[in-house]
């Protein structure tokens, strides 16, 4: 088994800064990509930025969002700036590896919810 937390969400106001962190414990082998997606409401769930060996950004937030992984920690972080009202969703985490039987993972976690509103 594989837990995924996430933390870090809460109320923001326009423009300002937030930091989401996901720390994944269990019986993890290799971590091949920690990713973060979102969910606004009324909406489907979209990816937002790739850990792989070569992060990548959705287009959306290209310039204002950054995400990096300690791997020391198996966690994942997800930096924010300049956030805009649009941006509120819940943020989910999301792992894909194998553990210690070569057996392949793929994880959720339950979500932070980020609000940007004044």
């Amino acid at each position: 088994q594989v837990q995924l937390v996430e933390s870090g969400g809460g109320l923001v106001q326009p423009g300002g800064s937030l930091t989401l962190s996901c720390a994944a414990s269990g019986s993890i082998r290799r971590i091949y990509t920690m990713d973060w997606y979102r969910q606004a409401p009324g909406k489907q769930r979209e990816l937002v930025a790739t850990s792989g060996p070569t992060s990548t950004y959705a287009d959306s937030v290209k310039g204002r969002i950054t995400i990096s992984r300690d791997n020391a920690k198996n966690t994942v972080y997800l930096r924010m700036n300049s956030l805009k009202p649009e941006n509120t969703a819940d943020y989910y985490c999301y792992l894909k590896g194998d553990n210690l039987d070569y057996v392949g993972l793929n994880y959720w976690g339950k979500g932070a919810l980020v609000t940007v509103s004044s």
